[in-house]
């Protein structure tokens, strides 16, 4: 019977342990929630590679213009299904002083390509290889969409698909807007 409260203690620090690590590794939710109060934040930059290997871009290359910022795979069958969707706002939004920038997540680049050409896409698209920027949005499950400001400021968060309507809401307002 000694031997039995030792089991118990043990087995009971090692479920704090387990609840600690599950409930230290939930997603940041700092994006969404100053979003949500209407507060804007300042949008994680970084320098990546283009997908189509000719260099290199960033977010930042981009300030001055309203940009929906999407996250998106080739093997994330919502992404691609929301890529013509996309393509139609980057034309619609373009003379507006709006684009789209893509981000291609954990991808082959091959893959990644395919896709930009069957799609006719003719925004840009920056290659996130390691998952590292996208980490930096609190992304964890795709696609994702941040729409950025003039000033480089996070404006609408979308978790999962875009769509129409969401589209039709966020951009016109920050189009709108001065620099």
């Amino acid at each position: 019977m000694r031997l039995y409260w030792p089991v118990v203690i043990a087995a009971t620090a090692l479920v704090g342990l387990l609840a600690y690590g599950v409930a230290a590794k939930q997603t940041d939710t700092s994006i969404d929630q100053a979003v949500a109060s209407g507060e804007r934040i300042d949008a994680p930059e970084a320098t990546l590679p283009l997908l189509d290997a000719s260099g290199k871009g960033s977010l930042a290359d981009h300030r001055g213009k309203v940009v929906v910022l999407n996250f998106w795979a080739s093997w994330c069958g919502p992404c691609v299904k929301e890529l013509p969707l996309l393509e139609r706002t980057q034309e619609k939004i373009r003379d507006q002083g709006g684009m789209v920038l893509g981000v291609d997540y954990k991808d082959v680049r091959e893959n990644a390509q395919e896709f930009v050409t069957r799609f006719n896409l003719s925004y840009p698209h920056l290659r996130d290889r390691d998952g590292a920027y996208a980490e930096k949005y609190d992304s964890r499950a795709f696609p994702e969409t941040f729409v950025i400001d003039r000033q480089g400021k996070i404006a609408a968060v979308r978790r999962g698909p875009v769509t129409r309507e969401w589209l039709d809401a966020t951009l016109p307002p920050l189009l709108e807007e001065k620099t």
